[in-house]
């Protein structure tokens, strides 16, 4: 992770690199690429309803965060490499392909599955990696993705291991392991002995680009539910409970969906554009978007229940938790957002956080319908709130104006 702009050496062939003196687009490809994680979205969150305990919840988070990171990765590779580029292109396809072996294995990775998925998953990181280091040898950026290299290198011990072991509990240790490896990697730059430690600063990357592509993840993740809520009100009776879940279901997408896209979007891009380390923003950025990825897809899953079983007995811990746990989780992750982009804690986030709390032992007496309902309308008083600061700070700004 560097900037391609500061080579050691002769260089790679520049015309891998995109051109760095325009806006830096999305392309097509990218578009196409992500089509594999709404299938992956889709794959853990069929999980999570299947297996809607503490351990089903455990085993989707370590999986979760191996998919984000994934994802996540090939987001910084197209922010650097162009990938209207006949290599770049066939290496993104061919991550692409591995992404989809991947992601029909998530629903069995804890089971018969476990070696495919880890294979795939082992052979997106590293090969995306041992492309750019070959490809880009001479350069700087040659040497940063051999330090990460490295480190997945060893985080592999951990992902293969699991994969061979017998025992689901064994397995996600040794998995919660190589995960933890591999994010704490990241965070301190990559260490190896012999090649020194990455900078921050020297992780410049397109800062408009890359949040535009985890804009595009948390599409994703809001267009698997919708697709799934749709999904579940169909396959059964339009009755009014079911039609009730069904619209506070959509209310719900529509609240997070505004929440996370519908003021801020300009001052985010403003703020990646002109900081001083990109690469440091770059890497908050991907940490605080795991939650908030999190969060979607738990909601999407207590929709799905809800809307099956929409009322005629209270929800329970387990109901009221999942319910609450999704909304708050999302909550909790743009609250760490505006935190890494402004600078500030927001208290309507706060006030938001600690009532999802408190629904949880009493959504338990309560039909789950009515918790369901509760949770949307604490996700929509927290956007109400941010058009009223919106719209006290216009106010300001014109009073000063005219002043």
């Amino acid at each position: 992770m560097a900037n391609p702009t500061t080579a050691t050496g002769p260089g790679p062939a520049p015309s891998l690199l995109r051109d760095r003196s325009g806006a830096q687009r999305v392309t097509f490809l990218e578009l196409f690429f992500d089509l594999v994680y709404v299938f992956a979205v889709t794959q853990l969150s069929h999980l999570l309803l299947a297996h809607l305990d503490w351990a089903g919840a455990a085993e989707t988070l370590v999986l979760l965060t191996a998919v984000w990171w994934a994802w996540n990765f090939t987001a910084w590779f197209t922010n650097w490499f162009d990938p209207d580029q006949l290599a770049v292109r066939l290496a993104i396809i061919g991550i692409m392909l591995l992404g989809l072996v991947m992601s029909a294995a998530l629903p069995q990775a804890f089971g018969d599955r476990a070696l495919v998925f880890v294979l795939a998953y082992l052979a997106m990181q590293v090969g995306r990696h041992l492309f750019a280091t070959v490809a880009l040898r001479g350069d700087q950026l040659s040497r940063e993705y051999a330090r990460a290299m490295v480190w997945f290198g060893l985080s592999a011990v951990f992902w293969i291991a699991g994969a061979l072991v017998h025992g689901v509990a064994v397995r996600g240790g040794l998995w919660a392991v190589a995960v933890l490896v591999e994010y704490l990697a990241a965070g301190i730059g990559f260490p190896v002995p012999g090649l020194g430690r990455s900078s921050t600063t020297a992780w410049n990357i397109s800062g408009e680009h890359f949040v535009e592509r985890c804009r595009l993840f948390v599409i994703i993740a809001l267009g698997e539910s919708v697709l799934v809520t749709g999904q579940t009100f169909g396959s059964g009776r339009f009755d009014a409970g079911r039609t009730a879940a069904f619209v506070t279901a959509f209310a719900t997408a529509v609240t997070m969906w505004w929440i996370y896209f519908a003021l801020a979007g300009r001052a985010v891009d403003s703020v990646v554009e002109t900081t001083s380390d990109t690469g440091r923003m770059g890497v908050r950025i991907t940490y605080v978007h795991l939650p908030i990825v999190a969060g979607v897809i738990v909601t999407a899953v207590g929709d799905e229940v809800v809307i099956s079983h929409p009322g005629g007995h209270p929800a329970g811990f387990t109901t009221a938790l999942v319910l609450a746990a999704g909304p708050a989780l999302f909550l909790a992750g743009h609250l760490l957002l505006k935190r890494v982009m402004f600078g500030y804690y927001n208290r309507a986030r706060h006030i938001g956080l600690l009532v999802l709390a408190l629904l949880v032992p009493v959504g338990t007496v309560l039909p789950p319908l009515v918790v369901d309902i509760a949770t949307t309308v604490v996700l929509a008083a927290v956007a109400w709130a941010d058009v009223a600061a919106v719209r006290r700070i216009t106010a300001a700004d014109e009073v000063s104006v005219e002043l």
